[in-house]
């Protein structure tokens, strides 16, 4: 069990329609030392997220009374509780979509209790830890990134990154656990002008792979940059447990 089960005893609101897979989920999660809230459709999710202010949702889209992306945009327009999309919806742009919403993180049905719980340790650790170090530091393993200094290492290598790799690389070490958009990448390193070149990334991502494979001889980081296709691309967490 990690830090953060055994201290934090996060309160997390679960939103699944189905009551078999709901009473599931909620035991599973109980079982991890997790606070857990039930909720069947959108009315009353959203009437527990006001009451509770949870530390995470955990929410499908596919509710009776509502889409799950207005439960998503409601949350959005107060606050910035991490939301987890558990979804058999498996199509690009419904992906897109929820993520476009607001969602932090998208599971396609079924999936593994492994994932799952992994998904939610790295999300409530980034919300706690915050986005960087009081140093102003993004790391990853043995990877480090230096906002201030503006300069990237792994273990005592220098890594030479070009300034919009380096932006590139410090979004997705900001939402590490997090599957970042296509479109967010874009917006937030070459500015909304540039939505739909999504094509920019692919060739930007293959060059800081190649970068940090070539200061990587041990091959640690050769997995750090995953591609979720269509989508967009997340950086997992390095130092996550196992289930």
């Amino acid at each position: 069990m990690t830090p953060v089960e055994r201290a934090g005893g996060a309160a997390i609101l679960l939103v699944e329609d189905d009551p078999g897979l709901r009473e599931t989920l909620a035991r599973l999660l109980q079982g991890r030392g997790y606070r857990v809230e039930e909720a069947a459709d959108a009315r009353d999710a959203m009437a527990r997220w006001e009451k509770g202010r949870p530390d995470l949702l955990v929410l499908d889209l596919g509710l009776p009374d509502a889409d799950g992306i207005t439960v998503i945009r409601r949350v959005r327009r107060e606050a910035t509780t991490p939301i987890l999309v558990l979804s058999a919806r498996d199509r690009e742009p419904d992906k897109v979509a929820a993520l476009e919403g607001g969602a932090d993180d998208y599971v396609t049905k079924p999936f593994g209790t492994a994932e799952l719980l992994a998904r939610i340790r790295a999300m409530l650790r980034r919300t706690a830890a915050g986005s960087a170090t009081s140093d102003g530091r993004l790391r990853s393993g043995l990877l480090v990134l230096d906002v201030g200094r503006h300069e990237v290492t792994v273990g005592d290598r220098p890594v030479a990154l070009t300034p919009r790799e380096f932006e590139l690389l410090k979004v997705l070490l900001m939402h590490a656990g997090r599957l970042v958009t296509h479109a967010r990448l874009l917006r937030a390193v070459w500015g909304t002008a540039y939505d739909a070149e999504s094509h920019y990334i692919h060739v930007y991502i293959s060059q800081i792979r190649r970068k940090l494979a070539a200061a990587d001889p041990d091959g640690s980081l050769r997995t750090l940059i995953r591609a979720e296709p269509g989508v967009g691309y997340r950086v997992d967490s390095r130092d996550d447990d196992g289930p």
